[in-house]
């Protein structure tokens, strides 16, 4: 496969520049992303910016692996070892990985209220969103859902965790919350619920009831991502108490 189309070669209205500014970051490809970041191309009969983003990608995903997985973990020399891509644009795409990270990174302050799962994943995210293990987390709320703070109860392996009833409601005591999330990450990135996941939510739904401290969310993170398992599975029915 060759990517030998220019950036001059595209109708403006495909350049990811244009199609950033009209439908929004999120809505570009990742190799257009990295377009962006790799500048207006390499002259004729060379890669363009989107070509050499294609190609990374490439590069990146060589033995089944995830590129993304690889690039936020990669250093400067291996992004240099492909082809077309030196200190420059290296540091570049580095710099952004960083930023992408710190944003993420960036969380809610003891106080904020926590009105949706959004909100949750932001507070949880510098404890889980990147981790390479599982981890096992806890949101700690009061009566007005402002946040208390956040603890990491339990960190497993690379594919598992386990935390138990006890040591959550345990914690949330402790700290004298009064309601609670509870979240784990999936270093995969993939955040459907496993039915590991779905049976410790519906034990930790009836020790809350029992406690009568409200289980708020169960949520899932990782790479960047997040699922409320309240708003997608039904799980909640029962407790129509927990707003």
């Amino acid at each position: 496969m060759t990517y030998n189309l220019r950036i001059a070669d595209i109708p403006t209205s495909e350049r990811p520049r244009e199609r950033l500014m009209s439908l929004g970051a999120k809505n570009l490809a990742t190799a257009e992303l990295l377009a962006m970041l790799l500048g207006t191309g390499q002259g004729k009969g060379k890669l363009s910016a989107v070509g050499l983003g294609q190609y990374i990608l490439q590069e990146l995903g060589k033995d089944q692996r995830d590129p993304m997985a690889v690039l936020r973990d990669i250093n400067p020399q291996e992004l240099m070892d492909i082809h077309g891509i030196g200190p420059a644009k290296a540091t570049t795409i580095l710099a952004a990985v960083e930023l992408g990270k710190r944003a993420f990174q960036s969380r809610p302050t003891e106080g904020i209220a926590i009105d949706s799962p959004a909100t949750a994943a932001a507070a949880l995210s510098h404890e889980l969103m990147w981790q390479n293990q599982e981890r096992f987390a806890l949101l700690l709320m009061d009566v007005k859902n402002r946040l208390l703070g956040t603890k990491v109860i339990t960190i497993g392996t690379a594919t598992e965790t386990l935390a138990s009833p006890r040591e959550i409601f345990r914690e949330a005591l402790r700290q004298g919350a009064t309601r609670v999330i509870v979240a784990h990450n999936h270093p995969s990135g993939i955040v459907e619920p496993s039915q590991q996941d779905i049976i410790l939510t519906e034990q930790l739904l009836k020790g809350a009831d029992f406690l009568d401290i409200p289980l708020l969310d169960h949520l899932i993170l990782g790479n960047g991502n997040h699922q409320s398992l309240h708003q997608t599975t039904k799980l909640w029915e029962d407790y129509p108490d927990y707003v």
